[in-house]
């Protein structure tokens, strides 16, 4: 056994001798020297054989396999990497290959628009009519060709376009209010109370984001559609999906294999809305079917800025000649006629609506199917928004908000701090401000524009608390509102709060 071990030592001791000769040499000769030691080995393993014995032999046996197999694992290994490597080189050279192709294709696709001009003109010359105008035929080349197709067809579409609107004289709040009520019954079948059509167009006046939830058919959709209708516009409908995670589901991406922007139809939308005049509508359809925060994120902190010229949205690093008109150094500025109404309905199968969305718009709950009146029948309006903002801006001039209404406001407010540990924000406090005067200009009462927002801001908020442990609060604060208000004047707070108590 001894003699095994000392004939293992010294094998190992020239085995790397040998190795080393053999790496020092590497450029120069390589195994050279090592060859002529072959004859070495076997005279080392000759000497010691004879005295190997039963356990010496064993081991000679088991190291001879050991080394072998880590030989063939080595080989196996390099055989691996380098079936990858092919494999990776495969896949980049069929990457080029298909670049190359939809290069090529896409100049054939403009040769063959090319001859189908041409031909047109022929036939159209030998007819004796005048020939296409070739500033047409390049547009269309241009919009097959170019990085944004949809919203380069928008501009060549718009070009020629007057979308100027004249001002309607002598319109009031009250009776915008009024006349869609009655259009939406009269026209489309849709019956809503009065008191939801002012809290939409003092909304309106308030925030760019207006979100209308409740049970599923309550009218929420139908009247965004109605409100298009109204104003002569369509309301662009984009239906969410449950995938949409960022940006580029709402927007669109560039795609930097085909050189091309991928449009999305919310896009297109927003980009027409620079064209027009008027008040255009663009439709979350289901809205919290995916998280708010995360796909709508950029337009919520964009409508935060107070500087309108900052409401930009980036879509593409650099400008191209061709890129659409209205994109400044590959941006999109919001425009300020957009409306983005969102519908959300309140089941299992969606996300709750977080409180930086809720802070942001102006929400309007529904809970029950419209009941049918007599409506007077009347006709949509065409105004340009101009006339809208300046209706808000003479509200807000004509009915502020008055001080005793803000002071009792205020007291509210220290009462939910100490009470829930809840404040308001400035943010409200600021959309009291634009709501309230609007709301009371479309007919309603200052009061119950304070009863709307304290619900639909503050009350909501009371669903992140464990209620069974405030019920006694929650009666507290129902006293106290008739206390600062008068008995019965907050309807809806009083209302919310039944709710709540009974629930938990």
């Amino acid at each position: 056994m001894s003699a095994y071990f000392e004939y293992l030592r010294q094998m190992l001791v020239a085995f790397f001798q040998d190795l080393g000769i053999f790496l020092w040499k590497w450029f120069v000769s390589p195994w050279t020297d090592v060859g002529n030691n072959f004859s070495n080995y076997n005279s080392i393993f000759n000497k010691f054989q004879g005295e190997f014995g039963f356990w010496g032999w064993f081991f000679w046996v088991f190291f001879l396999i050991f080394f072998i197999g880590l030989i063939g694992a080595i080989c196996f290994g390099l055989y691996i990497l380098l079936r990858k490597y092919i494999r990776f080189v495969k896949k980049e050279i069929d990457k080029d290959e298909l670049r190359r192709q939809v290069e090529r294709l896409n100049y054939e696709l403009y040769v063959a628009t090319q001859e189908k001009n041409k031909i047109l003109n022929l036939k159209t010359a030998y007819m004796g009519l005048k020939p296409a105008d070739e500033a047409a035929v390049e547009e269309e080349v241009m919009e097959i060709t170019a990085r944004f197709p949809k919203l380069t067809y928008v501009d060549n579409n718009y070009k020629e376009r007057d979308t100027s609107i004249m001002f309607k004289e002598g319109l009031s709040l009250e009776e915008l209010c009024n006349s869609f009520r009655n259009y939406c019954a009269s026209k489309l079948g849709f019956y809503y109370t009065i008191d939801v059509v002012r809290q939409l167009f003092a909304g309106i006046a308030t925030s760019k984001l207006i979100i209308l939830e409740g049970i599923s058919g309550t009218g929420k959709t139908s009247l965004a559609y109605a409100l298009g209708k109204f104003f002569c516009f369509d309301s662009s409908i984009i239906p969410v999906q449950p995938s949409w995670k960022d940006r580029s589901e709402l927007l669109g991406y560039y795609n930097e294999f085909t050189k091309r922007f991928n449009e999305t139809e919310f896009l297109k939308s927003l980009y027409i809305t620079t064209y027009r005049k008027d008040l255009n509508v663009i439709v979350l359809d289901e809205m919290n079917l995916a998280r708010i925060e995360y796909y709508f994120a950029e337009f919520l902190s964009v409508m935060e800025m107070k500087d309108k010229d900052n409401w930009v949205i980036d879509l593409i690093p650099s400008q191209e000649k061709n890129d659409p008109k209205h994109l400044e150094e590959g941006k999109l500025r919001i425009p300020q006629n957009v409306l983005f109404i969102g519908t959300a309905n309140n089941d299992d199968s969606t996300f709750t609506i977080s409180d930086k969305v809720y802070d942001r718009a102006i929400s309007l709950f529904f809970d029950d199917k419209g009941r049918p009146f007599e409506a007077e029948e009347q006709e949509p309006i065409s105004i340009p928004y101009a006339q809208l903002e300046a209706l808000f801006s003479e509200a807000k001039k004509q009915f502020a908000v008055s001080q005793m209404m803000l002071d009792k406001f205020d007291e509210l407010d220290n009462f939910v701090i100490r009470k829930f540990k809840l404040a308001f924000g400035n943010r409200i406090l600021k959309q009291l401000e634009t709501f309230v005067p609007n709301y009371v200009a479309c007919g309603g009462s200052e009061v119950d524009a304070f009863d709307f927002i304290f619900t639909n801001k503050i009350l909501k908020k009371f669903e992140s608390l464990n209620i069974s442990f405030l019920k006694e609060e929650l009666k507290e604060l129902s006293v106290y509102l008739d206390k600062l208000y008068g008995k019965g004047q907050f309807p809806k707070a009083q209302s919310y709060i039944e709710t709540m108590i009974k629930n938990n």
